[in-house]
């Protein structure tokens, strides 16, 4: 979502950029990281990431998943003073968001298989039973493609020297929400071998492809999803998962109105919704995420910071990018003062230094 924030609110609405344009610039961006990616620059960015943050990134991204669920639950709402707090645990949503947590959670114990797809099923028929899930029928025209398609359009960079600035963060956004994403779940799905990805590249490749395939049909970024805990969390772990969920994700274009009825949320107020049959499996998902923690070495503090900010910023700022972006800068710089510079890739300064000069951009 942090993309799509980019794209519509700063980019669009703010620098005055047309969606078409702004499509061109997602394009551009995504052409570019094939260009990194047939060079090996991005898996090298991966690699080349310290223990600690390794470590870091995917109890990050658990934690962000986590929060997700907490408020799309209901369970945790803002506050004006302390922004966040206990929602109202006797509200519908609330309450049937407790219910498929602790059916998912029971299942899990119980080493149930599908326990997640089965504790949405659950949920959704206690919403259909209570007025909360509306039917809204099974079968569909899938939704048409054509007021996007390949309406995207070149931008003119050196008419608008603004466009190049866009690029490069869309750029900067994809490498490292990327990046974290990939560490994130092969960590949890114990694909790592020795700290690296096997097949990285390739990995890589296909979401730089998909971020310019993406803008040709019509949407910002294409990026990979921390969503894929979920499917790992089932027992996903090679190929032949993806290329199922690639056709089923086919199949339930004609099946919108089926979907919809799970994943189309609970209206609380105009323009506010909470989504109470899908927020549990987040949480859960989340959870199993954490575990990674205990391979930081906290007793040693140029490694515990770093670290620590990473996995902290993540889901305090909504974004994978903010983290890894303060754990790359607290330890280049908690490194270089401890007298073990030497110890540190040239590019984690090199990169270090990119997200403080991005930083004085944005507060310029």
């Amino acid at each position: 979502m942090g993309h799509n924030f980019y794209f519509a609110f700063t980019v669009c609405l703010t620098l005055g950029v047309s969606w078409q344009h702004a499509l061109g610039a997602v394009f551009i961006a995504g052409v570019l990281f094939i260009l990194l990616a047939f060079v090996g620059l991005r898996e090298t960015v991966m690699h080349i990431l310290p223990v600690s943050l390794r470590n870091g990134i995917p109890v990050g991204i658990g934690l962000l998943i986590a929060l997700v669920g907490l408020e799309w639950s209901g369970i945790v709402v803002s506050h004006p003073a302390t922004y966040v707090t206990l929602g109202n645990l006797k509200s519908a949503p609330a309450f049937l968001s407790l219910f498929g947590l602790v059916v998912i959670a029971i299942l899990f114990a119980l080493k149930v298989r599908g326990a997640i797809l089965i504790g949405i099923l659950a949920s959704t028929v206690v919403g259909l039973a209570t007025g909360m899930v509306k039917f809204q029928g099974v079968v569909s025209a899938p939704p048409s493609l054509a007021p996007t398609f390949f309406k995207l359009q070149i931008p003119n960079i050196f008419a608008k020297p603004d466009l190049i600035w866009v690029i490069f963060v869309f750029i900067f956004l994809d490498l490292f929400d990327t990046v974290g994403t990939l560490i994130g779940v092969t960590q949890q799905a114990g694909l790592m071998v020795d700290g690296k990805l096997p097949k990285a590249r390739q990995a890589l490749l296909s979401d730089a492809i998909a971020t310019s395939t993406g803008a040709l049909l019509g949407t910002s970024t294409v990026t990979s999803y921390i969503e894929s805990a979920s499917g790992i969390s089932a027992g996903g772990r090679t190929g032949l998962t993806n290329i199922v969920t690639a056709l089923l994700m086919l199949l339930a274009l004609f099946f919108n109105p089926l979907i919809k009825m799970v994943g189309a949320g609970y209206q609380i107020g105009e323009n506010a919704f909470l989504y109470p049959v899908i927020a549990p499996a987040l949480v859960i998902v989340g959870s199993l995420m954490l575990k990674n923690v205990v391979h930081v070495d906290w007793e040693d503090v140029t490694e515990a910071i770093p670290a620590f900010l990473t996995l902290l910023m993540i889901p305090l700022t909504f974004s994978i990018t903010e983290g890894i972006a303060f754990g790359f800068i607290s330890y280049a710089l908690l490194k270089l003062v401890s007298g073990q510079g030497r110890q540190v890739h040239w590019l984690i300064y090199f990169l270090a230094v990119l997200f403080v000069v991005r930083y004085i951009w944005l507060v310029g």
